[in-house]
């Protein structure tokens, strides 16, 4: 498990330094202008903010998630193939655990963070 946990680790070292570094940059941008965007309708429209609803309101919670995945599961999906792309190239193998962990990381924490600072900001103006 340690020898698992130490190749992880230093997988998602090198993709800071290796090619492909520049979707890094690129794939968090992406979610948060979709994310900015699915704010500021939330916003106009008087929702919650997103990801705190999404925890307290289970009536709302699958059309929220929909709602979500529909702006976010393209941005996910790009990210994952980049990520299997990388490790191909560099690695010579797919962890597909890390392709999803990175994947995740680069695309729906970014929109979950930001979807709901943004309708809160929003808000007060």
């Amino acid at each position: 498990m340690d020898d698992i946990l130490m190749r992880f680790v230093e997988n998602l070292n090198d993709r800071v330094t290796g090619p492909m570094k520049f979707r890094l940059l690129l794939q968090p941008a992406m979610a948060a202008f979709f994310a900015i965007r699915a704010g500021l309708n939330d916003a106009r429209t008087g929702k919650p903010p997103y990801f705190w609803s999404l925890l307290t309101d289970p009536a709302h919670r699958t059309d929220m998630l929909k709602d979500g995945w529909k702006d976010v599961g393209k941005v996910f999906l790009i990210a994952l193939a980049l990520d299997v792309v990388y490790q191909i190239m560099v690695l010579k193998f797919v962890y597909p655990g890390e392709a999803i962990y990175v994947a995740f990381v680069l695309a729906i924490l970014p929109y979950l963070i930001l979807r709901g600072l943004v309708t809160r900001i929003a808000r007060k103006k």
